[in-house]
């Protein structure tokens, strides 16, 4: 079944569909993220089951999940990625655009040219203050990166 066809599950047919809310809030993408993640399509020999609830795939948590996230603005390329990376608790900005986040509107300063950034977010920094530029190599001796926590599959 595609994601838009009406479904033939009993329990769909007398609930019917969860609304999107209107105006969406950052907890609404979350949960979204964690339902299209958490109910993922289980092949069976009677066809693609949730994951989850074991209802017909796409099951009506897994539809509401993509409809909250295509009105999010992500398309369904980044939807599908979500859902192959696994992670239920995956952070997707609010507001989201098509570029990344959207820019903050708070008045800080712009980075100046020759100063990168590095992958840090710029501070506002004093009127006629040099930004500090710090070597590559500090001398210090530099942790290895964490592993990524594992989550426990649904069942």
């Amino acid at each position: 079944m595609r994601v838009g066809e009406q479904s033939t599950d009993p329990i769909d047919q007398v609930l019917g569909e969860v609304p999107v809310p209107a105006p969406l809030t950052p907890e609404d993408v979350r949960l979204a993220v964690r339902a299209v993640v958490v109910h993922t399509a289980e092949e069976w020999p009677s066809g693609p089951l949730c994951r989850n609830d074991g209802a017909t795939y796409p099951c009506r948590l897994h539809r509401w999940g993509r409809r909250v996230l295509t009105e999010h603005g992500l398309n369904e390329r980044q939807i599908d990625a979500l859902i192959r990376h696994g992670n239920p608790f995956v952070h997707v900005p609010f507001p989201f655009t098509v570029t990344g986040p959207a820019p903050a509107r708070t008045g800080t300063a712009a980075p100046r040219p020759g100063y990168p950034l590095h992958g840090q977010a710029a501070r506002a920094a004093a009127p006629g203050a040099r930004p500090v530029v710090r070597p590559a190599s500090s001398g210090r001796p530099v942790a290895p990166p964490a592993t990524a926590p594992r989550w426990p599959r649904a069942s």
